[in-house]
């Protein structure tokens, strides 16, 4: 198959844009993998297992989890076991009665239990467990989002693989044609009845082929690179993709698609979440101006209470209360509030932005679609009409009523046509999957 530079720059851009990573898309399982050794589905989770941020965020979720376990500790008492010696020289010595008295002991020892419980803290911990769950669930579902992008990313891949593979099949059925044309002219040249500028023309029909050939398997190579960093594999070991494209359209529902979108798209449920995220963070920040009560108590065993045995250890008891009441801060706590307002309101906007997203996303997917569907239709009256005119400068060239150049410049229109029917599967496709991820769609 033959590209004029016209056609081939913006073909061969096409191809290296959307396998970039920016536009991300999804197809329906069933029609595109059959026949497979590595299906669609199976390089998917296999990019999602082999993937180490997936892991990453999953020890972010566990952080986060011990850090509500943490938080929890404080509705629970505080007990601590305590030992002391002190040893005091001198002591106080009085002389009584022919003995002397000792008031205190040169050897003390005190053992004793303490427990500490807050009674009352008016919310305060209980807006930092709520923090604590909000970040948990904010992890969560960025593991969500990033499942979904190395999903995708592994699905374009694998698609960009196969249309590769078959935009090369396009151009050796062109390389063929040309081909087999050379050497009719060359037949031609030898009885006489065309000259070596036909077969010099043909042959430069056929480099230009072959370079466009090359640029589709350099372009094939760097998407099993690509697919080979997503499985973390060698890149030397060739990924066994195998598949085909089939049209298959579909009606779309453009109003059910945004309220989907609206609804499941993981983007949206983060920005909710990081708008609980603030409102819990400005929870803390008004309860830690707040007064508290705990609550103490202490037993053990301590020497030195009473003479003249000062040396013997007896049972003693404390109970008291804690009230903590904040006086002045240096207004630390009312500039806090105010950027805890402020975050709230930063998060609120950040919905309204993801929302406005979701809806462009969806009607570009199925602008993208509707696109592909009319230039797939019109790519197959294209190559009616271009295998008609190939036929038809054939026949004229034989008769010596046509020219070389017409021969050519229809066997390039009817490859350019059969090309743009396989990018018009290729581009519906890839709208297909961008729709499904518009709305929030899994594939695994």
């Amino acid at each position: 198959m033959f590209f004029q530079p016209k056609l081939a720059a913006p073909f061969l851009l096409t191809l290296g844009l959307l396998t970039a990573g920016a536009a991300q898309a999804q197809a329906p399982l069933t029609t595109a993998t059959v026949g497979d050794s590595l299906t669609l589905e199976a390089t998917v989770r296999t990019v999602l297992d082999a993937n180490p941020s997936i892991n990453a965020l999953q020890e972010e979720v566990n952080q986060a989890q011990a850090r509500l376990a943490e938080t929890r500790t404080y509705l629970r008492p505080v007990v601590n076991g305590t030992g002391t010696y002190t040893r005091i020289d001198p002591v106080v010595k009085l002389p009584f009665n022919g003995e002397v008295l000792q008031f205190a002991p040169n050897n003390n020892y005190d053992l004793h239990v303490a427990a500490q419980y807050t009674v009352l803290d008016l919310g305060r911990t209980k807006a930092n467990i709520d923090l604590s769950q909000s970040r948990i669930t904010s992890a969560t579902d960025q593991i969500n989002v990033t499942r979904r992008d190395l999903a995708f990313a592994a699905a374009q891949s694998y698609y960009s693989i196969l249309f590769a593979r078959e935009a090369i099949r396009v151009q050796d059925a062109q390389i063929a044609s040309l081909q087999q044309h050379q050497r009719e002219m060359e037949k031609r040249v030898e009885g006489g009845v065309s000259t070596n500028f036909d077969v010099t023309t043909t042959k430069v029909r056929i480099a230009q082929a072959q370079n466009s050939k090359i640029d589709l398997q350099n372009q094939l190579r760097n998407q099993e690179v690509q697919l080979a960093r997503l499985l973390h594999r060698s890149e030397n070991e060739v990924t066994p993709v195998r598949g085909r494209f089939e049209y298959n359209p579909q009606a779309v529902d453009v109003q059910a698609a945004l309220a989907k979108g609206a609804e499941s798209r993981p983007e949206v449920k983060l920005a909710k979440d990081a708008e609980q995220t603030a409102i819990a963070q400005q929870r803390v920040v008004e309860t830690n101006n707040r007064p508290s009560l705990n609550v103490l108590g202490q037993a053990g065993a301590k020497n030195g209470y009473i003479l003249p045995n000062i040396e013997r250890m007896r049972f003693n008891t404390v109970l008291g209360a804690q009230l903590n009441v904040p006086i002045y801060d240096g207004n630390r706590n009312k500039v806090q509030r105010v950027g805890a307002e402020s975050a709230v309101k930063g998060a609120q906007a950040r919905i309204q932005d993801t929302q406005e997203l979701v809806r462009a996303d969806v009607l570009q997917a199925v602008n993208n679609m509707q696109s592909s569907a009319a230039r797939y239709d019109n790519s197959e009256v294209q190559i009616t009409q271009a295998a008609d005119a190939l036929t038809r400068a054939k026949s004229r060239y034989r008769y010596g009523v046509g020219n070389n150049l017409d021969v050519l410049d229809a066997e390039t229109q009817l490859a350019q046509a059969r090309l743009a029917r396989l990018q018009a599967i290729y581009n519906y496709t890839l709208g297909q999957y961008q729709l499904r991820r518009a709305t929030g769609e899994q594939i695994w």
